[in-house]
């Protein structure tokens, strides 16, 4: 009886070295939608960029946290999904969103506005209003 009471007593004391065990997020993602107001289907071969980017620092390139790349998108809604690490993510950076649509390479519509995500914004459902630009 005496050993069973110690062997359960030294199993107690285990548990909460276990209990403490960091425990590694997974890949986060910022989800949502790239709209355009013009009426119109673009060809075949229009592509959409959406990219997660750190604008933290005024004075230098945003860093790109992710990008989706969808091709044959013909009309909106599209879709997007930027798949991140986490451990990237300080809490006192500004991230953001941003896309643009190219047919051919030539840029169609773009983004003309800061779209906060993650810190100072949302996660899911984001969209991203992309507007004409002059050819």
């Amino acid at each position: 009886m005496k050993a069973a009471v110690s062997l359960a007593l030294l199993a107690l004391a285990t548990l909460p070295g276990c209990a403490s065990t960091p425990v590694s997020p997974g890949p986060a993602a910022v989800t949502g939608t790239v709209v355009w107001r013009e009426r119109i289907m673009l060809p075949p071969n229009t592509k959409t960029i959406v990219r997660l980017q750190d604008v933290s620092l005024a004075d230098a390139p945003a860093k790109v946290l992710a990008e989706d790349v969808i091709d044959g998108t013909r009309a909106p809604p599209v879709a997007f999904k930027l798949a991140y690490d986490p451990a990237q993510i300080l809490p006192n950076h500004r991230y953001s969103v941003s896309a643009r649509v190219e047919v051919d390479g030539q840029l169609r519509f773009i983004n003309d506005t800061h779209i906060a995500v993650i810190n100072d914004g949302p996660t899911k459902d984001v969209e991203v209003l992309v507007k004409g630009v002059g050819r």
